[in-house]
């Protein structure tokens, strides 16, 4: 589990084809001060498991699913990536409760710079997703916990400030960037009880006109 809140911004410094998968290799300095073998890690919204640490690098294996679902199969060396390490009990949770299981990849439609330095971004995604999207709610691009502001359609704005897009990678994107998406866990758990509870009402409706009860 995560927070969205990015620790730094690390660097691909190799990458090696293994079998469907990828094994990434990955630079950086604040992460590196306690991980370990089998920690969870967060690359660019994605969790991943670390296999290997040497020094100031760590590597990690990237299978197909989170190839199909993710941005990590563009990634090339010397790209920068959002790294968070998963979060402990004891820690405060600033942003919100991020599973670093990516739901799909959304494209940076528009970005309008405001006063002061920061950015309306403005992002895309299938519309499957527009039900978990929420004015005022939270969205994890990336990596990055960010609040909604506004709603179009299947499509979002955050507001990005000054301070995000000097610590983060969400600075970098371009239009048409491609972003990895993970919605907020609470409203997928909330419509899948709403679901569940709908078809146990319908068993049990059915149940109760069969002849003679």
């Amino acid at each position: 589990m995560f927070t969205g809140l990015i620790e730094e911004i690390g660097a691909i410094t190799n990458i090696e084809s293994k079998g469907s998968g990828l094994t990434l290799t990955i630079q950086g300095n604040t992460v590196m001060s306690d991980l370990a073998i089998d920690d969870s890690i967060s690359v660019n919204g994605a969790c991943q498991t670390v296999i290997a640490v040497h020094g100031n690098k760590f590597r990690v294996d990237t299978v197909q699913e989170t190839l199909l679902k993710t941005t990590l199969g563009s990634l090339k060396v010397g790209d920068s990536v959002n790294l968070e390490r998963a979060l402990q009990l004891s820690d405060r949770l600033g942003g919100h409760i991020v599973q670093g299981h990516v739901d799909c990849v959304g494209r940076v439609q528009s970005i309008v710079n405001v006063s002061g330095g920061g950015w309306q971004l403005w992002i895309t995604y299938p519309n499957e997703y527009r039900k978990y999207v929420v004015p005022v709610g939270s969205i994890c691009i990336n990596g990055v916990s960010l609040t909604v502001a506004r709603v179009k359609d299947n499509t979002c704005m955050m507001a990005i400030i000054p301070h995000t897009l000097a610590v983060t990678t969400i600075g970098s994107l371009t239009v048409n960037s491609q972003v990895n998406l993970e919605f907020d866990i609470l409203g997928k758990y909330v419509e899948n009880m709403i679901i569940y509870a709908e078809k146990k009402s319908s068993v049990f409706d059915s149940y109760l006109d069969q002849p003679g009860m």
